[in-house]
């Protein structure tokens, strides 16, 4: 199973106060689980930095990651980008 990472920056009109995150945060969370049932959310992060939330999923079917991006722009009122991630080990041992 592949592990890709979406970076999300909430757009500057996403909320009024951040207290509302948390309800837009649940109603992301909420839309992805009934919308991509099969896509393993591994876990999410608030950073400090260029992007606002760093989100760990896992999938075989690269366009369930893709969905869960667009959900994540649309619903969720973010700019995303999404890389795919490769274990170190895996890397290295490529080369």
């Amino acid at each position: 199973m592949a592990t890709y990472i979406i970076l999300s920056r909430f757009a500057p009109d996403a909320f009024q106060n951040p207290k509302e995150i948390k309800e837009l945060a649940a109603s992301v969370k909420d839309r992805i689980k009934k919308e991509l049932p099969s896509l393993e959310w591994k876990g999410s992060y608030f950073t400090i930095g260029r992007y606002d939330v760093v989100d760990l999923v896992e999938s075989d079917d690269v366009t369930l990651v893709e969905k869960a991006a667009l959900i994540i722009r649309g619903y969720g009122h973010s700019l995303t980008e999404t890389m795919l991630a490769t274990p170190w080990k895996d890397f290295l041992d490529e080369l």
